[in-house]
């Protein structure tokens, strides 16, 4: 199924690389064709009714001010972004509660065929929100690295398949077939020592698969050599010039993954690249 509708939520200060993040996922929606709503959300600060000190810098009423002024340069920067590429864009933005941004969003989210969520690195917040889409929206996301935002091209020429032959990579891989039908190069790769005979069985299997969706991929082997998987994907998406990486999440318990890590909390943390994720 082509992606025709894109959803793009809006949280946080409006830095720098923010900002440009916001410029890039909408040329990302653009090139798809595709429709992008954004959704800007701040909190609902509730107020006691008691004497505030106009030294107090920390105030609520500042704090809320503060919010309020984020919010609307997101909207800016996603309204001036949209105007300039010509695409089909809708816009929105309300308060709720601090605790009840993550779901909120994720709610939205189940309206669009994609999530474009701007990722800042090693950000709890961040973190929580994606987990919540992951969870709750029932939708694929694409993750952008702020802190690549820079070198980050909104066309996915060489694009990385993450396989372990889990139910979640395959979920990953069938979100994520109009992308890769669009690829120049798609490389699956699996991080392994060796290859065994499931390894290639299933390598066979799945480039037989994509072969019949018009997809020509090639498989590789990628050596962990006692490193985290996460940290090995990230190094080899570096190393090949992979402009996005598509991959399941959650191989262990979400428990298990935010008490010890994992392959889905390491490139979260830090993406590489332009992510697609699917759970």
């Amino acid at each position: 199924m082509p992606i025709k509708d894109v959803f793009l939520p809006l949280v946080g200060p409006p830095r720098g690389p923010a900002l440009a993040a916001v410029e890039k996922c909408v040329a990302v929606a653009a090139g798809l064709g595709a429709r992008i709503t954004a959704f800007a959300l701040e909190d609902d600060v509730f107020v006691r009714p008691t004497v505030v000190f106009p030294a107090d810098p920390e105030s609520a009423q500042a704090a809320g001010a503060r919010e309020a002024c984020d919010m609307q340069q997101l909207l800016n920067a996603f309204v001036n972004a949209a105007s300039r590429t010509g695409i089909r864009a809708q816009s929105r933005s309300g308060k709720v509660p601090a605790d009840q941004i993550a779901s909120t969003l994720a709610e939205h989210a189940r309206f669009s065929d994609l999530s474009l969520v701007p990722v800042k690195p090693h950000d709890s917040r961040t973190e929580h929100i994606i987990e919540t889409f992951l969870f709750e929206s029932g939708r694929p996301l694409l993750l952008c690295p702020e802190q690549h935002v820079d070198e980050l091209r909104p066309e996915f020429e060489n694009v990385m398949i993450a396989w372990d032959h889990s139910a979640r990579a395959a979920r990953a891989v069938g979100d994520a077939l109009p992308v890769l039908q669009a690829a120049a190069s798609v490389r699956v790769v699996t991080v392994a020592d060796d290859k065994t005979d499931a390894i290639v069985q299933s390598r066979t299997a799945l480039v037989d698969h994509l072969r019949e969706h018009g997809v020509y991929a090639s498989f590789e082997t990628a050596k962990g050599s006692g490193s985290s998987i996460g940290k090995v994907l990230g190094s080899w998406a570096n190393s090949h010039a992979i402009d996005a990486l598509v991959m399941g999440a959650y191989h262990h318990s979400r428990l298990n993954e935010t008490v010890w890590g994992g392959v889905t909390k390491t490139v979260i943390g830090e993406p590489p690249c332009w992510v697609m994720i699917s759970h």
